[in-house]
């Protein structure tokens, strides 16, 4: 088994990696560099997450090996207790392999590829492509330009601070930094910027995770937070609309100014393609290209201002697409809530849907998720689910916090996870260590990740479901797991205390923790800042507790969900009004469609035999024209010196197809357009058994 467990969680959080991926990201859609950008970074930083539990139990291994081969002295020696070990190995817990063992030499390798490769993302190339993937241009050239200066104060202001400080390491005559000296200072300063972040994140993370699954048990509560997005979001959807209509008329404006042989009419052509379909027609009728741009002596916009007006487009109709299917979604997730709220008080206990979904299921799933396990789940069980899983998420919200203020005392050892794990040290159950590890760094990523996934900067930065995130907002999310996770790795691991530093006890380090080199070259942050700022979580868990940011945001008129407001309680009856009138929008839908359904089965059969008789007919009549035909032609032979009647004959013959073209037409309500005018003469819209097919 060695280095087997090393290769399946490889292959496992690739794919897990590329499942989130899919689901925020547009696959066909979005450039592939910013796929397999934001897929790079956020493997990467899955992946030392996933990975970081075998390191400790091989190191753990390790130091136990390392013990047993210095607590027996040498076999000439005579001098007994000079080898005594310093931490000695009982003997009822010998050094057996763990199954996850990695061998020595690829975790260093390992850490230090994942490691240098996440920070070349955040630092350089991600925020090289957030520019380029943001900017306007109509050729990659005018792409990378653009993007070059954008950044260009973004690594200026990093090179001036590393030119500054390598100026004051040569004047000082007392400094003498290496190479390796050098190196850690950067991994120390990028760490430090990460914590910062961290424990911002963090704090709000602790509390509001478990809250929200107790307040997820409350169907009055969500249906509320339901109604509010609702009209938070349909003013949303207006003013994405509105500027959509804004952007448009400035397009169709330049559009019909620049002729087809005007320089920059290819830039043109490149904005409409970005244009949703029925714009692009819209435009596309009132051309005239026959007419030359230098005939009429008008002023023609240049190709920086349709640099922007691309720029613009793109993202207005982004906007416009996402408040649309967000949208959709919200009503979808309204009408269940209200389905479920009305199904509580069902006697029959099954559930029963107001509209049916418009997509098949799965017939296994029909099967085992039938009416009544519907019924159950979600009016008995679900809220029960939820409350037990929000007090078991508050016990290790309440673990962390305790342990992050006490994770630097280590005689007595107060943090709880560095108890739990060298309880397990002390048997060396391998088993238990990777699995206390893995809950405890998964609670935290969990807690850091998914208040990046809810956080929202305006409309910039904005991680939507169902694949409406765009290119800009999937960069600046893997950036910003680029920069968490490391410290996040060495803030579990000063936890644990298999952090030296943080323990400050002489033992084998992690292979993790031997890349970030000694942090003692900087000791007022190795010991004041990396020690004391974590402590800074408790106050940031109090202030998320009593919703003190929501509380201000609302007083810079930026609305929150609230119960104790009256502005909340007005848009919660502006949403409720909302999904009223949508549901009874819908209703008339499905009732038209049931009316139509009725009218096509119940006309459906005297349609189908009056049908078939006249075809009976028109069989009946061909035969008897053919008759016709075949006799009157051997008259014709026989009578070849008959002119009258040869012609009357041939003027017969050519009667007929028309006569059988007229009598035949199609009643089908599906036809194309194409065949809704026969021959004949007649419309089928205007035939006595299609009268109904519109209703």
């Amino acid at each position: 088994m060695s280095g087997a467990a090393l290769g399946l969680e490889i292959v496992f959080v690739f794919f897990l990696a590329l499942f989130l991926l899919h689901r925020y990201g547009d696959f066909k859609k979005q450039h592939r560099l910013v796929i397999v950008g934001t897929l790079l970074a956020w493997y990467l930083c899955f992946l030392i997450v996933f990975i970081l539990p075998l390191d400790v139990s091989t190191t753990i291994y390790n130091r136990c090996k390392h013990a047993a081969a210095n607590s027996s002295p040498p076999e000439n020696s005579n001098i007994t207790g000079l080898y005594a070990p310093a931490t000695p190995v009982p003997s009822q817990h010998p050094c057996f392999m763990p199954w996850s063992y990695i061998p020595d030499g690829i975790m260093p390798i390992f850490w230090r590829v994942v490691y240098w490769t996440s920070q070349f993302l955040t630092w350089i190339l991600l925020p090289f492509m957030q520019s380029y993937a943001r900017s306007g241009g109509f050729s990659i050239t005018g792409k990378i330009k653009t993007a070059l200066i954008e950044n260009a104060i973004y690594y200026g202001t990093y090179l001036l601070i590393f030119g500054a400080f390598l100026i004051y390491v040569a004047v000082n005559p007392h400094l003498h930094l290496e190479w390796n000296q050098l190196q850690t200072i950067g991994i120390a300063a990028a760490n430090t910027w990460g914590l910062f972040l961290l424990v911002l994140l963090l704090g709000y993370g602790l509390v509001e995770i478990p809250r929200s699954y107790w307040n997820g048990a409350k169907r009055g509560y969500l249906l509320m937070k339901t109604y509010f997005k609702a009209a938070k979001l349909m003013t949303e959807k207006a003013d994405a609309e509105e500027t959509l209509e804004d952007v448009m008329e400035e397009v169709r404006k330049v559009n019909e100014s620049i002729k087809y042989n005007h320089p920059l009419r290819k830039c043109v052509d490149t904005i409409l393609k970005k244009c949703p379909t029925e714009y692009q027609e819209k435009m596309g009728r009132n051309m005239d290209d026959y007419e030359d741009f230098d005939e009429k002596h008008n002023t023609y916009p240049s190709e920086k201002s349709l640099v922007k007006l691309h720029k613009q487009v793109i993202y207005s109709v982004q906007r416009h697409r996402r408040t649309q299917v967000q949208w959709r979604i919200l009503l979808e997730q309204a009408f269940y809530l209200e389905d479920v709220a009305k199904n509580e008080t069902s006697a029959t206990r099954q559930f029963v849907h107001t509209f049916q979904s418009p997509e098949p299921e799965n017939k296994f799933i029909q099967y085992f998720y039938n009416p009544t396990v519907e019924w159950y789940w979600e009016c008995l069980l679900r809220p029960w689910f939820y409350r037990i899983l929000a007090v078991v998420l508050s016990v290790f919200s309440v673990i962390v916090v305790w342990s992050e203020c006490t994770f630097f005392s280590t005689t007595p050892v107060l943090s709880l996870f560095a108890v739990f794990i060298q309880l397990a040290e002390k048997t060396y159950n391998y088993i238990y260590i990777e699995i206390a590890c893995f809950l405890s760094i998964f609670f935290l990523s969990i807690c850091v990740y998914s208040t990046v996934f809810r956080i929202r900067v305006f409309n910039y930065y904005y991680l939507a479901l169902h694949h409406q995130t765009d290119a800009y907002s999937l960069l600046f999310s893997g950036m910003l797991f680029c920069r968490l996770t490391p410290p996040l790795c060495l803030n579990f691991l000063g936890l644990t205390h298999m952090d030296s530093s943080i323990s400050h006890q002489n033992t084998q380090p992690t292979a993790y923790t031997s890349i970030m080199g000694s942090m003692k070259v900087l000791s007022f942050i190795a010991d004041g800042f990396y020690i004391y700022y974590p402590m800074l979580v408790v106050i940031l868990c109090i202030a998320t507790y009593f919703s003190l940011g929501t509380r201000c945001l609302n007083l810079l008129g930026f609305q929150q969900f609230m119960g104790d407001n009256d502005m909340t309680s007005d848009l919660v009856d502006e949403g409720k009004e909302l999904i009223r009138r949508e549901k009874r929008k819908r209703q008339r839908q499905e009732e038209g469609e049931n009316r139509r359904r009725e009218w096509k089965e119940r006309y459906g059969h005297s349609r189908e035999d009056s049908t078939r008789n006249r075809n009976i007919h028109v069989d009946s009549k061909e035969s008897s024209l053919s008759d016709l035909s075949t006799t009157r032609s051997a008259s014709k032979y026989t009578r070849a010196n008959n002119r009258t009647e040869r012609d009357r004959i041939e003027l017969l013959q050519d009667v007929e197809p028309l006569d059988f073209n007229a009598e035949t037409f199609t009643d089908d309500p599906l036809e194309s357009k194409s065949e809704r005018y026969q021959p004949g003469g007649r419309y089928l819209s205007m035939s006595q058994t299609g009268i109904f097919d519109d209703v």
